[in-house]
């Protein structure tokens, strides 16, 4: 069986570390990028399974970069995951507006992340958000 791929998108260096800790733990073959624009240039080789996406990115936002995924026409569309600050009911909004899949929010529980990660990649169709404020 094919390694599950994922991509994760922050600017924060630790946060990528942190992130990809956790996924490679459960078997994911994990890349980062600390732009969104890198990023969607190298999820058109990579063709990741999962997209881990801060909001507040320099340049392009993490929504747009949701958004792009979301409107691009060929091959398998990612899930999108936003893992952010904002946990305010209107920002979780814009994050499935934009397309993300699931939203969570920081600071991230390590101890529950992955099966968070793995519950919203089995139920796209019905999103939640969790993290401390859900």
């Amino acid at each position: 069986m094919e390694p599950r791929r994922a991509l994760i998108v922050d600017d924060n260096a630790i946060n990528r570390e942190l992130l990809s800790f956790v996924l490679e733990a459960v078997d994911f073959e994990v890349h980062t990028a600390d732009r969104a624009e890198t990023a969607f240039q190298f999820a058109d080789q990579f063709r990741p399974d999962l997209v881990i996406v801060d909001v507040q990115l320099p340049g392009m936002s993490g929504l747009e970069l949701a958004t792009r995924f979301r409107n691009q026409p060929n091959g398998k569309r990612p899930c999108i995951i936003s893992v952010t600050s904002y946990a305010m009911e209107s920002d979780r909004e814009r994050a499935f507006a934009a397309g993300c899949d699931g939203y969570i929010t920081k600071p991230i529980d390590t101890r529950m992340f992955a099966d968070e990660v793995l519950r919203i990649m089995s139920t796209r169709a019905n999103p939640k958000v969790v993290g401390a404020s859900a």
